[in-house]
């Protein structure tokens, strides 16, 4: 079991708001992925925002977020918009 905050883009803040939806490990987050994953932190925090999406999606993929693919950006930024609905 490996520490959230070991992962790229992961700091104490948003370790403590995964640890608050039960997302305790690496390998929950990365089973889960960064959707499902901020789904449940919007559940608890409705002012979490695309870049704390952007940040997970990054981690999973260990590449800081600012390097996500063009296309990626897009897909995670039409899910966010959905939720916002």
């Amino acid at each position: 079991m490996s520490k959230l905050s070991e992962l790229k883009n992961i700091g104490v803040e948003i370790e403590r708001k995964l640890n608050e939806v039960g997302i305790i490990t690496q390998e929950e987050l990365f089973e889960l992925g960064s959707k499902e994953a901020f789904t449940r932190i919007r559940s608890v925090d409705k002012d979490a925002c695309i870049q704390m999406l952007y940040a997970l999606e990054g981690s999973i993929r260990d590449i800081r977020h600012h390097s996500l693919d063009g296309d990626i950006k897009s897909e995670l930024r039409a899910f966010y918009d959905d939720l916002n609905r």
